[in-house]
Formats: structure tokens, sequence, C-alpha cells
């Protein structure tokens, strides 16, 4: 069975609960429909998501949910997991498919901050996909692309992980904001 869903915003928690009782009322007496109590509700509208969005407590702008924003986190978490064994250019084939319906979807969105952090937290997540590819030869790979000798070697010795690493200023050089856009990945907040 098929559900509707709305949201109806009133000034006062008092005239929420009358027009909820007054809703309630008409569509179950006059419409014969079934009414979810679960999912019915008087709250603070920042409170409440609806279709993946909710509004700023501050200034009541349209905002992407939490919930739809982990969603997304783990869905990337998925195509770009390093155990895949597919090459860079195949997870930004994969990520763009999917960031592109995503951005088009959530483009109503006015609160962009979190998508501003979601572009930073997905280039990062590449960065460490890369590093952990190149193994040994992460120092060749480092000098190939312009970062200088003593940097490099820093960096290709470092006793931390490719997550830590991926927000080193080597690795941001030679895998810069420019290198993934050439590989066609697009950004969610622009």
């Amino acid at each position: 069975m098929r559900g509707y869903y709305c949201n109806i915003y009133v000034k006062s928690q008092r005239a929420g609960e009358r027009v909820l009782q007054s809703i309630k009322r008409y569509l179950s007496n006059t419409l014969k429909l079934t009414i979810n109590d679960a999912k019915s509700a008087v709250d603070r509208p920042w409170r409440r998501h609806f279709l993946g969005f909710t509004l700023s407590p501050k200034d009541k702008r349209l905002k992407v949910s939490a919930k739809a924003l982990t969603a997304f986190k783990q869905k990337v978490r998925r195509l770009s997991r390093r155990t895949r064994g597919r090459t860079i250019n195949t997870i930004v084939a994969e990520l763009r498919k999917y960031i592109q319906g995503w951005k088009a979807y959530f483009q109503l969105a006015e609160v962009t901050s979190p998508l501003r952090d979601l572009d930073k937290w997905i280039r990062r997540r590449l960065r460490s996909y890369h590093w952990k590819q190149w193994g040994r030869r992460g120092y060749r790979e480092l000098r190939k692309r312009g970062v200088e000798i003593k940097l490099a070697w820093n960096t290709s010795k470092s006793a931390h992980g490719p997550w830590r690493l991926s927000r080193s200023p080597a690795l941001y050089f030679a895998l810069s904001n420019k290198y993934f856009a050439a590989l066609g990945l697009p950004s969610v907040y622009h």
C-alpha cells in the first residue's frame, strides 16, 4: 500500500496539537485513510526530517538531513573501499554516477557547509586510496608529481597510515583538487 506524507508548519506547540487532531479526524472520518501514529508528531521543524531534508534551527533554511548525509557516506565508503582492487579511474567513474544523481536530488539545499565538508572527505578518501595502491613506490610517485625530495622522503617513510597521510602536504600537492577534477570527479558542493 502506498503512503502519502506531508509536513504542516504552525506557529506554536498548542496550534500544532490542535491541527494534528483536526487533520487526523478529517483523514480517518472523511477520507477513510489510516494514519501512522508513529510518524505523526508535533515537534520543532529542525528535529524532523522529510524526504532527506530538514530545516536548520537558526535561520530555518533547507538542509540535507544527518540521516541522508550518513547514507551518502556509507555508499561512498562502499564504492571506494581499498580492498576492491579497482583503478582510481574506475572508482571515480562509479563515484561520478552516484554523486551526480545525489547532487541532482539535493540541489535544493540552502545550507551548503555540510556539502563542502563532503567534498573534502571524498577527496581525502581518494588520496588515501592512491597512497595505499602505490605501496612501496610512494616516494617515486610523489617525486614524479613534483613533490620536493625531503617532503616526499619524510612522507614515504612515515609510520602513519594512509588515512592520516591523506591530509599531508605532500599528498595534497601531488593529488590536488584539480587532479581529481581532471579525472572527472564532480563536486557535491558546486
